[in-house]
């Protein structure tokens, strides 16, 4: 008796385990895709403010040099 109630034991041992490693690579794969979409919009915003300030510098050269030339 006591060895059908250990392979049951074990069975169910063996169940819940692989639904705590399920789990547990769903919880990772979300963690991944929340880091991933966070240093995206960190990139966006960085490209944003330098690639504007980088711009108008360009920019205003060009509209003094336009100018200067008329």
């Amino acid at each position: 008796m006591g060895s059908i109630f250990s392979a049951i034991g074990n069975g169910i041992n063996a169940i819940i385990g692989a639904i705590a490693s399920v789990i547990m690579t769903i919880v990772g794969v979300i963690t991944t895709i929340i880091v991933t979409i966070f240093d995206v919009i960190v990139d966006i915003i960085c490209c944003r403010c330098f690639g504007s300030r980088r711009s108008t510098m360009r920019t205003g050269r060009r509209g003094r040099g336009g100018g200067s030339t008329f």
